[in-house]
């Protein structure tokens, strides 16, 4: 079986939300059992440790960090994320976030690796948006940076929404290099600029998104030379998503997560991947959906 280390904590499905709340949190858990019942051993799963204050502020607004963990965030910045806040609800921020950046260093050790949770790429330096509070994709691009031959990472976002707090928080970072597939008329309403925006119109089926997809890698890899990749493998792209507007099938889920994975493998890039957004009601369907990104890298 699979020596790919794959990330999760219990917590990623720890938070009490209100009955119909938009976001799908039993996802996670159910993807770590669905993986279980295909054979996937204990042993391949590693848990993170919720990251501190400190290493949040030496990145982000300092008193937004504070207000945020602290509580004190006013109301409507906190409607703006999307949650009621919660000292459960920091908890599950930190160790999720912690979980993408020991995502980037088990890829950078074994050639790549998967969070079971991640993509929290609606995060500003100083304020959440968009069920995101703290970036986790910036972050592990940073500590990716770190390693002494890693000098350029891509981060290859292909979630249905686009990825603008990433974009904005790497827009004067050249060693990160943003790359962002999305619904044209889709959240958010005001689009930030990637290095590289591809806008994919409602309605797109299987072999028009894949040809973008293709184009964007090949064109992305050529211009920015990474030595790591970072991959927001969303699934709201789904023909069955509520919040998507894209007709991708499930085979076409995997056909896009497998030629990332193939291509970055071809060129020698470690790729440490995770999951981003997925928002059908039944839970059993969205895991299924998910579970391309994992059937794709080998785990099964």
């Amino acid at each position: 079986m699979t020596s790919i280390p794959l990330v999760f904590h219990p917590i990623y499905s720890q938070l009490d939300l209100p009955q119909r709340h938009r976001f799908p949190i039993q996802k996670y858990q159910g993807i770590k059992d669905a993986l279980i019942a295909k054979g996937v051993a204990e042993s391949c799963f590693r848990q993170p440790q919720a990251l501190s204050l400190g290493q949040l502020q030496s990145v982000y607004d300092p008193e937004y960090i504070r207000q945020l963990c602290g509580g004190e965030l006013d109301p409507k910045a906190m409607r703006r994320i999307g949650f009621e806040w919660s000292e459960q609800l920091i908890e599950r921020t930190l160790t999720a976030a912690a979980g993408t950046v020991l995502t980037a260093e088990l890829a950078i050790e074994y050639g790549k690796a998967l969070n079971l949770t991640g993509g929290y790429h609606h995060a500003f330096a100083n304020y959440g948006s968009g069920f995101c509070m703290v970036n986790d994709l910036y972050l592990a691009a940073l500590s990716m940076l770190k390693h002494a031959h890693i000098d350029k990472v891509l981060i290859f976002d292909c979630d249905v929404h686009q990825g603008d707090g990433t974009a904005k928080l790497a827009a004067n970072n050249p060693s990160v290099y943003t790359v962002s597939l999305h619904g044209e008329k889709n959240f958010p309403h005001r689009k930030q600029v990637s290095d590289m925006d591809f806008p994919i119109e409602r309605g797109t089926t299987d072999s028009d998104y894949l040809a973008t997809v293709e184009q964007a890698l090949d064109m992305a890899l050529t211009y920015s030379q990474p030595d790591a990749v970072i991959y927001d493998a969303g699934v709201d792209i789904h023909e069955n998503d509520d919040l998507g507007h894209l007709l991708i099938s499930t085979n076409g889920v995997f056909t896009r997560d497998k030629m990332v994975f193939d291509t970055c493998k071809q060129r020698g890039l470690p790729v440490a991947a995770v999951i981003g957004g997925g928002y059908q009601r039944d839970i059993d369907a969205l895991v299924n959906v998910h579970l391309q990104l994992f059937k794709a890298a080998g785990v099964y």
